[in-house]
């Protein structure tokens, strides 16, 4: 079952953090079907390459997959006046991740009768889930802490242009490595290096020192929980298929 929800989870953070530009997740939250079809469509090729699609049964369950994300991406838009910004993300987030474990456990042999899996190294599964996770802790990260953070939008620092949005994806990736190397107390020294460098900044302005520790705690906490996630799925991984990453 793990090996499937990897390549499901991938397959699903690729489509909906790396491979949806801005121009269709506007036309999405703005209900237009035709980007939302597109966007479904992505979905469902991503999904039946990476587990390698070649029977009757598996093809309709990626169809039917596929069915499930556009009625919960349709259900958020139709939702959006009374559950949006960081609560909607994370809402629909949560009912994608759902349908996946939901597959992987009634079809957990999906990737082992795939097309690649009998033609794919052991450690290929952890791969996968740690792809998966490092685009949950940095990209999605990004989204969520911009969705959390419009409330204060005119708060900021005078800096390179996009130089935060950078600055939170470096420190999220930081913070994933960190714990799944095992040295989560490195964290405190990026937590004191980050807090040594925006001191002068934001020491003589109390609106916008709050708005940077809301923000970097929230970072920072995104990222511990991704790495954690990715970590409990490795461990569900079968032998070989968890690479030891111990110093």
């Amino acid at each position: 079952m793990a090996e499937t929800l990897a390549l499901l989870l991938l397959a699903h953070v690729l489509a909906d953090f790396v491979l949806q530009p801005g121009r269709m997740a506007q036309a999405k939250a703005s209900g237009h079907p035709g980007w939302m079809l597109a966007h479904v469509g992505i979905v469902g090729a991503v999904t039946a390459v990476l587990l390698g699609v070649q029977t009757a049964e598996a093809a309709w369950v990626v169809a039917g997959l596929t069915l499930a994300h556009l009625v919960i991406d349709a259900a958020k838009v139709g939702l959006s006046a009374r559950l949006s910004g960081i609560a909607g993300f994370v809402a629909d987030q949560v009912a994608h991740l759902v349908t996946l474990l939901l597959v992987a456990g009634l079809w957990p042999q999906m990737w082992a009768n795939g097309l690649w899996a009998a033609h794919a190294p052991l450690w290929l599964p952890a791969a996968v889930a740690l792809m998966a996770g490092a685009v949950l802790a940095t990209r999605a990260g990004g989204f969520a802490l911009g969705l959390l953070m419009r409330p204060w939008g005119e708060v900021g620092l005078d800096g390179l242009p996009g130089g935060g949005r950078i600055i939170g994806m470096l420190e999220r990736g930081i913070i994933f490595l960190l714990i799944l190397a095992g040295e989560p107390g490195g964290i405190g020294f990026l937590i004191a290096a980050k807090s040594v460098l925006r001191f002068g900044a934001v020491k003589e302005e109390s609106r916008l020192s709050e708005y940077v520790i809301i923000g970097t705690l929230a970072s920072f906490g995104w990222a511990m929980l991704m790495a954690i996630g990715t970590v409990m799925l490795l461990s569900a991984l079968p032998p070989l298929g968890i690479p030891d990453l111990s110093p």
